[in-house]
């Protein structure tokens, strides 16, 4: 999966639905630089390759409501976004504003790296968000971001593969036992054609880990507590398809997107990822659709939120402040989310929202909305890309032979208690 991201526990689903929907300028009266206009540089990894233009839509909104700020996008993919946006922070060179997803805002905000947005507040009043959602992005009291989109993790399938082999299509009421056993007969390694792709890595782990009723870091969130015969199960799910019904690692080769170029040249039976990952699909010569993820114990499915944080170092507050209320805030950016499938605005505007249940891919999209009946809320801790990389590192172990699921999982645990400590 190229990208698994965030949400905070206060962020339940009815509150991510719950968010009001505004439009409106909040630089009027505020004064651009001598010369002429605010140049104001946005950094995202959500944006590129498939909605670069949908982005340029809702920027030429803002620039028309906003002339004198002039704004610049830069883009980056979610594995190189976050170390190419710390090289530019510790380096001074920081963009005035970037994404941000839940599981690194505590780190970003705990190093004074973000801007509190209420000190440069414009006209625009923050009553238009949930106050769920606000305070996902607030610490010490503090704004230091604004919500601007949330998505789901589903599991989607080829239903071509699926009526040639005569096997029935996947349901909402599927287990892990379902989905094994149709992907051990969707599988033909002979022809390249595999039944299931579910990365082995810590975003998947911590959910599957709450799909058997398992808890990742201790109730007082000071210990780790995934090292448990729950786990234990939850890797072993992950790693036991690796080079059975999922290619191995090797076969992977370190290949960018492997596993969307495998589903989109329909070599790949079903798939787990992201809501994200809709409007690149849009032209595959095979029929598709998305359910709800199966579940051991209990169903438990990944939301992601991100939000627009400005830096704490831009000279440009107010300009900074304007654009992340717009981009995350107005009308135009949720229509315009809706109607590409970029993930979805936080909104209660239910017209807006019925919009994108009506487009046709995938038919079910009604999906997206029931994983949000039962989530699997991201464990965050200040060393927070430590603790997932710790994680899938020794997974990864795991998944090559190279350590049993226990030492692998005892190790990891080691790891993230120091940590923690």
């Amino acid at each position: 999966m190229s990208r698994h991201i965030k949400i905070a526990g206060a962020v339940a689903a009815a509150a991510l639905l719950a968010t009001a929907c505004s439009q409106g300028s909040a630089t009027r009266g505020t004064t651009a630089e001598a010369g002429g206009k605010v140049t104001l540089r946005y950094f995202t990894f959500s944006a590129a390759p498939d909605h670069v233009k949908d982005l340029d839509t809702i920027e030429k909104a803002f620039e028309k409501e906003n002339p004198n700020v002039d704004v610049v996008v830069e883009t980056a993919p979610f594995d190189q976004y976050f170390t190419k946006l710390q090289t530019s922070i510790a380096g001074g060179t920081a963009p005035d504003t970037f994404e941000l997803n839940y599981e690194n805002f505590v780190t970003y905000a705990s190093a004074g790296s973000l801007l509190d947005l209420g000190t440069v507040a414009g006209d625009g009043d923050t009553s238009v968000y949930a106050q769920e959602s606000l305070n996902a992005f607030k610490q010490d009291g503090k704004q230091y971001g604004l919500p601007a989109s949330f998505s789901t993790v589903v599991l989607f399938y080829n239903k071509d593969l699926f009526d040639k082999a005569g096997v029935p299509v996947p349901t909402a009421d599927w287990t892990w036992e379902d989905e094994q056993a149709a992907a051990e007969k969707l599988t033909d390694r002979k022809k390249g054609v595999y039944g299931d792709f579910q990365p082995v890595q810590f975003f998947e782990f911590y959910k599957t880990l709450k799909q058997t009723g398992g808890e990742f870091l201790s109730a007082d969130g000071k210990k780790s507590a995934f090292n448990s015969p729950q786990g234990v199960k939850a890797a072993n799910w992950l790693v036991s398809k690796v080079g059975k019904t999922m290619p191995t690692e090797a076969e992977i080769g370190g290949t960018a997107d492997y596993d969307t170029n495998l589903f989109k040249s329909g070599k790949l039976a079903m798939w787990h990822n992201g809501i994200w990952q809709f409007a690149g699909l849009k032209d595959v010569p095979f029929e598709w659709d998305v359910v709800v993820e199966p579940g051991d114990s209990a169903k438990a499915s990944a939301v992601f939120h991100n939000a627009v944080a400005a830096s704490s170092t831009t000279k440009h507050g107010k300009e900074a402040w304007a654009w992340a209320r717009f981009l995350s805030a107005s009308n135009t950016a949720a229509t315009t989310r809706i109607q590409s499938s970029w993930e979805l605005p936080p909104i209660s505007d239910q017209q807006i929202l019925s919009g994108y249940l009506k487009d046709p891919k995938p038919a079910n999209r009604q999906a997206v909305f029931d994983s949000l009946k039962s989530i699997a809320l991201p464990p965050v801790i200040k060393r927070q890309q430590e603790m997932q990389d710790a994680v899938t590192k020794e997974l990864s172990e795991a998944a090559a032979g190279r350590k049993s699921v226990e030492d692998a999982l005892k190790a990891a645990a080691t790891e993230v208690d120091a940590l923690l400590g």
